[in-house]
C-alpha cells in the first residue's frame, strides 16, 4: 500500500518543514543520550530510546510530506511500518522496531518489567535509525537538513 493510500485513514499530507524535522532530530539525539544514563531506571532508559525511535520515524514521514493522524489509534504502528516506504528501511529492522513498540505497550499499559536486553536493543535500534535517517536525508532531501 502506498503512503497516498493511507491519506485520510492514518496519514495526512503536509509540506515538509526543515525547522520541524531538525527539532525532531535534535529531540531524538537528546533522548538517545538520556537512554545511556545508567543512573535512571531501566524502564525510563527504554522509554527515552523508544521516544527517539518515534521522533525519528515521525521525521522520516514528515520529510516525505506526511504525518500521522494522532486522533486515530495506531499512529505509532503506522510511523514504524511506513519506514520501509519513507526511508527504505529493511523489513527485518521494521519487525524489530515493532517488537519494541509491543514491549513499550506491555510496560506502559500492564506494568511489565522491561528486560535489560530490551533496553540494549532499543538504544541500538534508535542509534541505527538515526544513522539511517541522516543518510537518507543527505542522499534524498539534503535541503531538509540544517546547515
Amino acid at each position: 500500500m502506498s503512503l497516498d493510500n493511507l491519506v485520510g485513514k492514518t496519514l495526512e499530507k503536509i509540506e515538509p518543514d526543515t525547522a520541524n524535522i531538525q527539532k525532531l532530530l535534535n529531540a531524538a539525539i537528546r533522548n538517545i543520550a538520556d537512554a545511556h544514563v545508567m543512573e535512571i531506571s531501566v524502564e525510563n532508559r527504554f522509554d527515552a530510546a523508544y521516544k527517539a525511535i518515534m521522533q525519528l520515524a515521525n521525521a522520516a514521514l514528515q520529510a516525505n510530506g506526511y504525518r500521522t493522524l494522532t486522533s486515530k489509534p495506531g499512529h505509532h504502528m503506522t510511523m514504524l511500518q511506513t519506514l520501509n516506504q519513507t526511508i527504505g528501511l529493511d523489513k527485518q529492522t521494521v519487525i524489530v522496531l515493532d517488537a519494541l513498540r509491543k514491549q513499550r505497550n506491555s510496560s506502559d499499559y500492564s506494568g511489565d518489567i522491561v528486560p535489560a536486553s530490551a533496553v540494549e536493543e532499543c538504544v541500538k535500534s534508535a542509534q541505527g535509525l538515526l544513522e539511517e535517517l541522516r543518510h537518507w536525508l543527505k542522499t534524498n532531501r539534503p535541503e531538509l537538513l540544517a546547515e
